[in-house]
């Protein structure tokens, strides 16, 4: 059985855009846009307050999804602790495709690391993100939301993730828009083919391989990096309005994608471009400048 601290974890953990077009399951981006989490173990019980997004639709018990985790992340280090009291200030749009699941995901699985004592020994990064990825489903966003900027993850043959994190460029400067209505992963990914055309798997190999390169080196080859075939077309009979934006601002030259499964679309802006991308309204969005966040999920003190 764990020792458990006395004092309580307090996680900052950021929206997480995935796929960024050709990249789908792998490639991720970290937001300036944040779910706070604070955790602290009691004599007995469970206690959560929620305020923000979802707060009045989510659970105030152990389905709640950070509690789940959290006890996931507890049997991983060998054991449950008496009690527990969550706090969550949740901020990321929740069912948007801004990795609000994996926010929660990730939150529980560092909380819960805080409050061993000797849990960093336990479980350490590779471990994190290992269990974050079995919570979670898939390595994109999860990947991100650890280790913050730009992340290309995968699964190695033993199913296990691994990931590489690069910086983003300095001048990437994204925008959010953000719809009223939300989507399904479930729902949309039913929506993909078991096959694809070789051709359009070519293309989307070839501008997979240069979207790192254009995140951190090259900005301005962002329009030609994010350019997909392989999953935003399928999809978009389920979100009409996010595809016909997405196809109004490439259409203007702006690197705009599908944020994960939707229906939120991402510009993958600069600093020198974005001021007049915002200098023009999009009534039903809801539009927001975000940074990159280079930290990813971290410790608050």
């Amino acid at each position: 059985m764990p020792s458990f601290r006395a004092t309580a974890a307090h996680v900052r953990v950021p929206a997480t855009s995935a796929n960024l077009g050709p990249g789908f399951d792998s490639a991720g981006l970290a937001l300036s846009l944040y779910d706070d989490v604070v955790v602290r173990v009691t004599d007995g019980g469970l206690h959560i307050d929620v305020e923000g997004e979802g707060a009045d639709e989510v659970a105030r018990d152990g389905t709640h999804l950070v509690v789940a985790c959290l006890r996931a992340a507890f049997d991983r280090m060998g054991g449950q602790p008496p009690g527990l009291e969550v706090a969550c200030t949740n901020r990321i749009p929740h069912a948007r495709g801004l990795g609000s699941s994996s926010a929660a995901i990730v939150a529980a699985v560092v909380a819960a690391r805080a409050l061993v004592v000797g849990g960093e020994q336990v479980l350490g990064e590779d471990a994190c993100l290992q269990l974050a990825n079995e919570l979670e489903g898939h390595p994109d966003n999860v990947a991100a939301c650890l280790r913050g900027g730009v992340t290309v993850a995968w699964l190695r043959d033993d199913g296990s993730p691994g990931v590489v994190r690069l910086e983003a460029h300095a001048e990437l400067a994204p925008v959010a828009y953000v719809p009223a209505t939300r989507s399904s992963t479930a729902a949309v990914r039913g929506l993909l083919p078991a096959t694809v055309p070789y051709a359009d798997a070519v293309h989307n190999a070839a501008r997979a391989a240069l979207l790192p390169y254009a995140l951190s080196i090259d900005p301005s080859l962002l329009l030609a990096a994010t350019a997909d075939r392989l999953h935003q077309d399928y999809r978009a009979p389920a979100m009409p309005g996010t595809a016909e934006l997405v196809a109004r601002l490439r259409g203007r030259g702006v690197p705009a994608v599908v944020s994960g499964a939707g229906p939120t679309v991402l510009a993958l802006t600069t600093k020198a471009t974005r001021p007049a991308l915002l200098s023009t309204e999009e009534p039903g969005w809801s539009v927001r400048p975000l940074d990159v966040e280079a930290r990813g999920a971290h410790l608050v003190t």
